[in-house]
């Protein structure tokens, strides 16, 4: 049996995650259409802010004891004002772990680590990242949560609201 987990990222871990960043990147240029920088590197504006800021969590996936990717929570919400919002601002899984259900189990076990309110936004032109996204949340809630479009800084995405621990 896959023995799956999310565990936090250590701060002397920053440059392992800052690797699996760079592949997630890679993988979200096709949607978001950025460029690497002069240094080859796609960079991520808030990264080091997951170890100075109180509502950020940054998280491994293990998967039987490898890295399999990640998972970024933090507490910037555009619906949700509740003080226990939380939202997954990005999510990774390796090309290797996908398809399995591992994607899916990750989530539950994130939702489940902070218990109340969350905001899922997908990015519009990531039909694959919708598609995961709506079924995992309708399989976590049991069709109890709520889908918007919003507007970002960025672009008008679909946002999924929904709540963990009820």
């Amino acid at each position: 049996m896959t023995r799956i987990q999310i565990r936090p990222v250590l701060e002397h871990e920053k440059s392992v995650l800052r690797q699996l960043v760079e592949l997630y990147e890679y993988d979200f240029s096709e949607f978001n259409h950025n460029d690497v920088n002069q240094n080859g590197l796609y960079g991520y504006k808030y990264f080091d802010h997951y170890w100075t800021d109180s509502g950020r969590f940054p998280f491994f996936v293990i998967v039987d004891e490898k890295l399999a990717g990640f998972v970024l929570v933090n507490d910037h919400c555009y619906l949700l004002k509740e003080e226990n919002a939380r939202s997954i601002s990005e999510f990774f899984i390796m090309r290797k772990y996908r398809r399995a259900g591992i994607g899916s189990q990750v989530a539950f076990l994130t939702f489940d680590q902070f218990i109340g309110h969350w905001e899922v936004r997908v990015h519009p032109e990531n039909h694959v990242s919708h598609i995961f996204w709506k079924e995992v949340i309708k399989n976590y809630t049991g069709d109890n949560y709520i889908s918007k479009e919003i507007e970002t800084e960025e672009r008008t995405a679909t946002a999924f609201i929904l709540s963990s621990g009820d």
